[in-house]
């Protein structure tokens, strides 16, 4: 069975920065082949794809427009871990953040995600 744990997050004010991990492990899941996201949920909201990459050392990325030219998404393969740089953080940011395929997991399996608070 696949487990996703994401780390990294925490409370910042408006400005700052965070750099979040997500960590795959399984015994069928091919990290490198498999496309990952970064994924947000704010309280009341839908959740919501902010990032993407692609695997086999694919270098296309996908931002949300929202998220563009702040937040940066990678990945080490070697780890079988996937990072999302945020920079130049705003409330509307505050959300819990996921990672998880994309598109995600069929099985339905998520991680427990990841706090991003953002204060004014």
């Amino acid at each position: 069975q696949v487990q996703l744990v994401e780390s990294g997050g925490g409370l910042v004010q408006a400005g700052g920065s965070l750099r979040l991990s997500c960590t795959a492990s399984g015994r069928t899941f091919i990290f490198s082949g498999s496309n990952m996201a970064w994924f947000r949920q704010a309280p009341g909201k839908e959740r919501e794809k902010v990032a993407s990459i692609r695997g086999y050392g694919g270098n296309n990325v996908y931002y949300a427009d929202s998220v563009k030219g702040r937040f940066t998404i990678s990945r080490d393969n070697a780890k079988n871990t996937v990072y999302l740089q945020m920079i130049s953080l705003k409330p509307e940011d505050t959300a819990v953040y996921y990672c998880n395929t994309d598109p995600p997991r069929p099985d339905g399996i998520w991680g427990r995600g990841t706090q991003v608070t953002v204060s004014s």
